[in-house]
């Protein structure tokens, strides 16, 4: 029997919708996730048929960062293995960062980790109210390593620095005040809030629209051989993390339900 795919892609119109598929773990990332992520997003890419493109979660929640059994092996694996999965999530971000058409997060739920980066790589980003997020590596003694050009060009320095050491939870009106979000809706009303920005995307000319995400980009200090090149090194950084002491420590006491030994009492 074929195992479920991890995505569920629709085409609505000039508008393809891309679900996280996987409810039962509240959408959070291992490889196939990562790969069938990758592979969809260099289909749309070319494909003349879509003009605009909405990323969401299937349930209550967006992503929860990393799966439990991935992350498990993260912690068996060699360094050169890490660089490798950590080199497939970067290409992840920075294929959608640089997404040639315009990019709608519908954040259904909450987001961690490497759902936060999603969300900060889509153009446009609307959550519900209820929406928790936290970029939670520090927790586990490692660093939101390849996420972090995104989620920087989207809160800026100054919050990240306290957000990525402190690991701490903040909800979707903080999300929308610091430039994570654009607005946080009602539940009832984030289907309405995204026609409404599709329905603003249909009037721009698709040529017009894809240089002046380039534009923005580039003149916001980011362009794809730059960002290949940093996410080349923080996928080293994080790979190197991970077999590190502190890192081992970490992700041995998420996997155990403890707390890791650097915790105060």
């Amino acid at each position: 029997m074929p195992m479920p795919s991890p995505i569920d892609l629709q085409h609505r119109g000039p508008v393809a919708w891309l679900a996280l598929a996987r409810p039962e773990v509240h959408n959070a990332f291992d490889a196939g996730l990562i790969a069938a992520l990758n592979a969809a997003l260099d289909a749309l890419a070319t494909d003349d048929g879509v003009r605009a493109l909405v990323l969401t979660g299937q349930g209550s929640t967006f992503s929860a960062g990393a799966d439990l059994h991935w992350m498990r092996g993260m912690a068996k694996a060699s360094e050169a293995e890490n660089l490798a999965d950590s080199l497939e999530l970067a290409r992840l971000m920075r294929t959608l960062n640089f997404f040639p058409k315009p990019t709608l997060a519908r954040v259904n739920g909450s987001a961690y980790g490497g759902g936060v980066g999603l969300v900060a790589c889509c153009d446009i980003a609307i959550g519900v109210e209820g929406a928790k997020f936290s970029l939670s590596e520090a927790k586990l003694g490692l660093v939101p390593a390849v996420i972090s050009p995104y989620v920087i060009a989207a809160i800026g320095a100054r919050q990240a620095r306290k957000l990525f050491q402190t690991a701490e939870v903040f909800e979707a009106p903080e999300a929308a005040r610091i430039g994570l979000l654009h607005r946080c809706v009602p539940a009832g009303e984030l289907d309405e809030a995204i026609d409404r920005e599709l329905h603003w995307l249909g009037k721009g000319g698709p040529i017009a629209q894809a240089e002046a995400k380039t534009l923005a980009l580039r003149i916001g200090g980011m362009t794809r051989e730059d960002a290949e090149r940093i996410d080349t090194e923080n996928a080293r950084r994080i790979a190197r993390l991970r077999v590190s002491p502190e890192g081992q420590e970490g992700l041995a006491a998420f996997l155990d339900k403890r707390p890791a030994r650097w915790v105060n009492p």
